[in-house]
């Protein structure tokens, strides 16, 4: 069983690109069941975060980055065995916000272990355009494997200054 302190704390930080942002003094975070309505939970719990810490202007990018992630992550889980899933409950997602006032930086696990890879869709494609886009928005994005857990935390980073174009 995994340990919920684990967890329910901030996401683990991939290496020493983002190691400065553990030090960052506003934190948020989200337990959601793996279903796509909880897309629009996460939108908003980002939206009303970002307001109290008095962080609007970065409601937009912030918004659309979180729903891009997360819903890559209710689709990874979507694969996940019926010995995987939990008391016969939905698997979770997490989401975890975190801010120096300046940046923002989402981190949302799931239990898959396939790691997220960006793919480049046809124009006729359904599917596979969330990476491009939130490579487009974020300064820096990636994905690692929390030590010693199951699945993966991909992470976006948006600067106050709005995100690239």
């Amino acid at each position: 069983m995994r340990s919920l302190q684990l967890l329910a704390g901030p996401g683990r930080q991939p290496g020493q690109e983002l190691v400065g942002t553990q030090e960052w003094p506003l934190h948020s975070y989200l337990e959601l069941q793996a279903l796509p309505v909880s897309v629009c939970s996460a939108r908003r719990h980002a939206r009303d975060i970002l307001h109290q810490w008095h962080m609007g202007t970065l409601s937009d990018p912030v918004e659309l980055l979180v729903s891009e992630i997360v819903t890559n992550a209710v689709r990874a889980s979507a694969g996940l065995t019926a010995a995987e899933r939990t008391n016969g409950r939905a698997p979770r997602v997490r989401l975890w916000l975190t801010s120096d006032r300046r940046s923002v930086l989402i981190q949302v696990w799931d239990g898959d272990d396939h790691r997220a890879v960006r793919q480049d869709a046809g124009l006729d494609a359904e599917a596979g355009r969330g990476l491009l886009l939130v490579e487009a928005l974020s300064t820096r994005w990636g994905c690692h494997r929390p030590d010693g857990q199951d699945g993966k935390i991909v992470w976006a980073l948006c600067p106050s200054a709005g995100c690239p174009a």
